[in-house]
């Protein structure tokens, strides 16, 4: 095994800020390089595809600027810790020629080593509140209530930044916004870009917990649909199961339009309770 310095492209390795090891540490065979580098480069290569998505080994080793040799390495060790998982990689228009690559997604194993919030007490504060507001459609309606006014404050800091932002620059802007909350978020033209943009969420704090009441999914849609002035469809949820949570925004114009065929449709409702392997 080559030394870790090796590997390197260009810039020097190190431990994502703000994220615990998402790897065991193990005993280095003979020649390999410290564990702490091995773990620090490890940590960046899941943190990546925490940042941009399901991502390749070409895309990483890009990225990272490492060699894809090394990469595929780190991407083997974090599949073994079932940091990562191997899936198809989504192909929009004509597939080419030979077996499409492998994009590796975060588990919820993975997910779970950045995220440091009080999931089972979030989940615990929701289930009182449908309880005591007497369960059934009350209770439903009663955790959607807190939900809304949830996202109010943070709602008022994402209007700023859109409103600052040109007719044409309002999706980024929503992006760098949720970005800085944490979310990991990128704008990005669709399949068909004459039809519109992306929204995707490549991290959710809250995951676990939309996955119990989607109606905290329910009610950011509501949120980007006013922020944005247009409907949106959101696709696809990390609660669902899905590896970035998605959300289409129409061009301006584009009124009637719906979300590609060629992206798995979810919508942020009751079906998004239960995760569902992609």
């Amino acid at each position: 095994m080559k030394n870790a310095s090796e590997e390197r492209k260009g810039s020097p390795a190190g431990t994502a800020a703000g994220a615990r090891p998402v790897v065991s540490e193990q005993p280095t065979r003979g020649g390999a390089a410290p564990q702490d580098e091995q773990q620090g480069t490890r940590n960046r290569v899941a943190r990546s595809i925490l940042d941009h998505g399901p991502s390749t080994a070409a895309e990483l080793a890009l990225r990272l600027e490492l060699t894809q040799a090394a990469v595929r390495r780190h991407l083997d060790a974090l599949a073994a810790d079932g940091v990562v998982e191997p899936r198809e990689k989504r192909v929009y228009g004509a597939r080419g020629r030979g077996r499409p690559a492998k994009a590796f997604a975060l588990t919820d194993c993975g997910r779970d080593a950045f995220d440091q919030s009080y999931d089972e007490l979030a989940a615990d504060a929701l289930r009182w509140i449908a309880e005591s507001a007497g369960g059934g459609e009350k209770g439903e309606a009663a955790v959607a209530a807190f939900a809304r006014a949830r996202l109010a404050a943070q709602a008022e800091g994402y209007r700023r930044a859109v409103e600052a932002a040109g007719p044409e620059g309002r999706t980024q802007a929503l992006a760098e916004a949720l970005t800085a909350d944490g979310y990991a978020a990128t704008a990005r033209s669709a399949p068909n870009s004459q039809l519109g943009e992306q929204l995707c969420q490549h991290h959710c704090p809250v995951a676990h917990v939309a996955e119990q009441f989607p109606q905290l999914c329910e009610a950011e849609t509501e949120v980007f649909s006013r922020l944005l002035g247009t409907h949106v469809q959101r696709l696809a949820t990390i609660a669902h199961g899905d590896g970035v949570c998605t959300t289409f925004v129409p061009k301006a114009g584009a009124h009637g339009t719906t979300a590609p065929d060629t992206t798995k449709t979810t919508t942020a409702s009751a079906s998004t309770a239960g995760r569902n392997p992609a």
